[in-house]
């Protein structure tokens, strides 16, 4: 497949996509110039939109048991080889104290799994991707045990700054133990802020409870009476504060409920978008409300606020779209566009490296 006319730096990276999930990953690095041969995940509900997507294989696999000799015999032939992933974040959100102190407890295993193949694959390049919290953990400390002899470098990312339309925060390592110049992680694109005017409003307007014939993805949940009061007196970037008090939820009257103010808020077009998670379609699950149109936002513009591409498919044509397995694929991506600036630092390093 390498094309010798093309420079080094852009076709002789070959990646695996480890928890690969919906292809989020996968497809930024391509997009920046990285050949990706397989993408990994216990999932197989991801076979279809990963296979789909992108011109890599699916391969559904346990990453806890899965030797590394798969993984290098994935490799093969290949001249500068990338192991990525971003092990599924739930954890870090609910960890313990006994969790802080076991690094390796079962809640880690996947990270130390991720770690355990560096060890036994020693790819040239290395990047994760994860929740902030990771940094805090025992479980980072021992990850950074196995990139031992390469150069590391990890950053807080806020995805509003590097074109991305939602405020969402990330975690990000590079690592090569290539020689060469500094491999840096992109914290800031110097553009204009991604608003979700531009990311979302080229969609065709629905109602609640309705679908674009056109696109399956592009369907709204339905919203009760009530709920449509709600949103009706919901103004862009307020709160239900701004509610007259017979539409407020029970939990909004108590003392502990007062400091979620967002729960059930609408957008704002001219501004970034919360983050994106597994229950974004859900106007009382956060500020998932359009920021004018009296609904949630489909599963379809919370894949744009993921920087999927709006012709990216989910599900085969005649499937039945699940709100919540849906969600679940859209929520726990990686955004494309991270993926593809990751991509981007690699291909000018290995570049510099001159191989």
């Amino acid at each position: 497949m390498t094309n010798k006319s093309k420079s080094p730096s852009v076709s002789s990276i070959t990646a695996v996509d480890l928890f690969c999930g919906a292809g989020g990953l996968t497809h930024g690095l391509m997009k920046g110039g990285i050949k990706v041969v397989a993408g990994i995940d216990v999932d197989k509900s991801c076979r279809y939109p990963y296979e789909k997507n992108n011109m890599a294989r699916f391969l559904e696999r346990d990453i806890k048991s899965l030797p590394g000799t798969e993984i290098i015999e994935l490799f093969a032939g290949a001249t500068t080889t990338l192991l990525a992933g971003c092990a599924p974040c739930q954890p870090f959100s609910t960890y313990s104290r006994s969790g802080r102190k076991h690094g390796d407890d079962s809640q880690w295993a996947l990270v130390a799994s991720f770690g355990r193949l560096i060890r036994e694959v020693r790819p040239d390049l290395v990047t994760m991707e994860n929740v902030p919290s990771l940094e805090a953990h025992p479980v980072f400390q021992q990850f950074l045990r196995n990139l031992k002899g390469y150069q590391v470098s990890y950053a807080t990312v806020e995805c509003s700054k590097i074109g991305i339309p939602q405020t969402r925060k990330r975690f990000v390592l590079v690592a090569s133990k290539l020689d060469g110049p500094e491999l840096s992680i992109p914290v800031n694109d110097r553009r204009k802020t991604v608003t979700v005017r531009k990311a979302i409003s080229s969609l065709p307007a629905l109602a609640a409870g309705e679908a674009d014939s056109r696109d399956p993805l592009h369907v709204a949940c339905r919203l009760s009476n009530l709920n449509l009061k709600r949103i009706r007196a919901s103004k862009p970037g307020g709160t239900w504060r701004d509610w007259q008090p017979s539409l407020r939820a029970a939990c909004h009257r108590k003392s502990s409920g007062e400091t979620y103010p967002s729960v059930y808020g609408r957008m704002e077009w001219d501004e970034p978008a919360p983050t994106m998670t597994t229950q974004c379609f859900g106007y009382g699950n956060g500020r998932f409300g359009h920021p004018e149109q009296d609904r949630a936002i489909t599963l379809r513009e919370a894949a744009m606020l993921q920087t999927f591409p709006r012709e990216y498919v989910f599900a085969p044509p005649g499937r039945k779209v699940s709100f919540s397995h849906m969600g679940r694929l859209i929520g726990n991506a990686v955004p494309v566009r991270l993926g593809e600036l990751i991509a981007r630092a690699f291909v000018e390093h290995v570049g510099g490296v001159g191989l």
